[in-house]
This record gives C-alpha cells, sequence and structure tokens, in this order.
C-alpha cells in the first residue's frame, strides 16, 4: 500500500499531499517502476487538475511528469500529444522564457527525436 506524507494528517486533496504523491511517481519512474508510476501520475494529475485547476503550475508539472513516464515506457503516441500540450500551456501561463517553460520545450524535442516526429 502506498504511503504517501502527510495524507493522514493533511487529507487526500491537500496540495502538499499532492506533492507528495507525484514524488512517490517520480521515483517509481527513476527506479524504472513504469506501470505504478504511470497509474500514479495519473492519478495525481487528475486530482491537481480536479483540486488545483488544469492552469496551475503544479498541474502542469504533473502532465509533463505524465508525458515523461509515458516517454520511458516507450509509449511516444501518448508523451508527444501530451508533451505538446503542457509546452502550449506553459507558454500561456508562465509565458515562452520561463523556465519551466524551456524544460517543457526540450522534453517535446526528446521525445520527438525519439519517434523521428518533427
Amino acid at each position: 500500500m502506498l504511503r504517501v506524507i502527510g495524507l493522514k494528517q493533511l487529507g487526500a486533496d491537500h496540495p502538499d499531499t499532492l506533492t507528495s504523491r507525484n514524488n512517490v511517481a517520480y521515483a517509481y519512474r527513476s527506479a524504472g517502476r513504469l506501470a505504478e508510476a504511470t497509474a500514479l501520475f495519473e492519478r495525481t494529475l487528475a486530482d491537481r487538475e480536479r483540486v488545483l485547476g488544469a492552469d496551475h503550475p503544479h498541474t502542469l508539472t504533473s502532465r509533463n511528469n505524465l508525458a515523461g513516464a509515458y516517454e520511458s515506457a516507450g509509449r511516444l503516441d501518448q508523451a508527444i500529444p501530451l508533451f505538446e500540450r503542457t509546452l502550449a500551456e506553459y507558454e500561456r501561463v508562465l509565458g515562452a522564457d520561463h523556465p519551466d517553460t524551456l524544460t517543457s520545450q526540450n522534453n517535446l524535442e526528446r521525445a520527438r527525436t525519439k519517434g523521428n516526429f518533427s
């Protein structure tokens, strides 16, 4: 059973709990546990969209992380459109020169290169 720091004290929908869940998913991805990472990223993204809104920077981070998990799993057909959407939202919300926007742009280019998409 997944134990997320803050769940009992703060509740499942608290932003800090969602951040902890995102971090656990990232650790799963780093450890090669891609199915678990993807499922947890999907759940965290859905909850962040519901709690924080689709435009919140933490929601955008979750969307970017989910796309990265898809990419790691070789699911480029899902990763690339999600990276494209995330980049467009970062540009709109944070601006073209924000570090998160630039990271998102790099992530998209990397995935496109893997899939030979341009």
